[in-house]
């Protein structure tokens, strides 16, 4: 039946005879059967995924704060915020923050529905730092209310490739979805979502892997993938993102002098070190297997009390190491 259907995945067309949405012949059939060739396939209708749902699961979760309305949670690289809305995989459901705090808290604001209960803003997969999260609906609301208004501040840290012309700096450019890759974020296109990105260099790193930059970066409004998609858009994208340009590997001079070499004595291409978990050092090569962007800051106002809130959240281990590697 997908041979007949070249634009219809196996997954959906199965989903089409469960539900009874594909007949063979005028009648319903099982998954099982094998067409012989001359039956008549009639489509009834697009098939209706069962709606996610997040379940609670025991994930450890590190809070920073909390209390009836609100908690304040360290996020780790790697975790995402939440399912997607309109993903059908039990897998992609599981390990995200959502579970996690589900189970740590049990009930949280329904604002959001039952993908995304108690959340009221994100962080990328591979960027880690601090997430508010609602308790109830009143906090939600009010909650997502300053971070609409621009009165949130939020502050991470980065590290670019290559150095900025300036000390301070703001990006101010539209940002929308890639038309071709439909995974990254684009300032190329007119008719985008305003955003703007505030960054300061901290430290200018000459380095043997080439020249960094560590900044403190701070965003006036939180689309997606923001930081990024600004920073790679003026030549500058976070170490570790390849989706947005850098490479997925460090080379130092003296590597990359001795591969150039090697490979005109050999007329061969010159090895590369193997990527592991977090930071990666093997023969004049380094990897981090994340983006170099961690939330470090979050400064707002008590939904309940007004009383203003800040909390701080250090660089985790692996960002700290592979600085230090940087450094060295």
């Amino acid at each position: 039946m997908t041979t007949q259907l070249p634009e219809v995945s196996r997954a959906r067309v199965q989903q089409l005879l469960r539900q009874g949405k594909a007949l063979i012949n005028g009648a319903a059939a099982k998954l099982s059967l094998r067409l012989k060739g001359g039956e008549q396939i009639t489509i009834l209708g697009d098939p209706q995924p069962a709606p996610l749902r997040a379940i609670a699961e025991d994930i450890p979760l590190a809070i920073v704060y909390e209390d009836e309305d609100l908690a304040v949670v360290h996020k780790p690289a790697g975790m995402m915020v939440h399912a997607g809305a309109g993903s059908t995989d039990d897998e992609r459901n599981r390990g995200t923050l959502v579970n996690a705090l589900l189970h740590r808290f049990g009930r949280l604001s329904q604002v959001g529905g039952e993908v995304r209960p108690g959340i009221v803003h994100r962080l990328d997969k591979e960027t880690s730092g601090l997430v508010v999260v609602a308790k109830n609906d009143i906090a939600h609301r009010k909650l997502a209310l300053q971070f609409s208004s621009r009165q949130v501040k939020k502050l991470y840290v980065a590290l670019v490739h290559g150095w900025p012309a300036k000390d301070h700096g703001t990006v101010n450019t539209e940002i929308s979805r890639d038309p071709v890759r439909r995974t990254r974020m684009t300032t190329g296109r007119s008719g985008g979502r305003a955003a703007v990105t505030h960054y300061e260099v901290l430290d200018r790193i000459a380095s043997p892997y080439g020249k960094f930059a560590l900044l403190d970066v701070r965003i006036e409004t939180g689309r997606t993938h923001q930081i990024r998609v600004h920073m790679a858009s003026i030549g500058h994208p976070v170490v570790g993102d390849a989706l947005y340009g850098a490479p997925r590997e460090l080379r130092s001079i003296a590597a990359r002098t001795r591969g150039s070499a090697k490979k005109i004595a050999e007329f061969g291409t010159p090895k590369r070190g193997a990527a592991g978990v977090g930071t990666h050092k093997s023969g004049g090569s380094l990897s981090l297997d994340r983006n170099f962007l961690h939330a470090t800051v979050i400064e707002f106002t008590h939904p309940r009390t007004g009383e203003p809130l800040s909390f701080s959240a250090p660089l985790p281990p692996e960002l700290g190491g592979f600085l230090e590697q940087v450094r060295k």
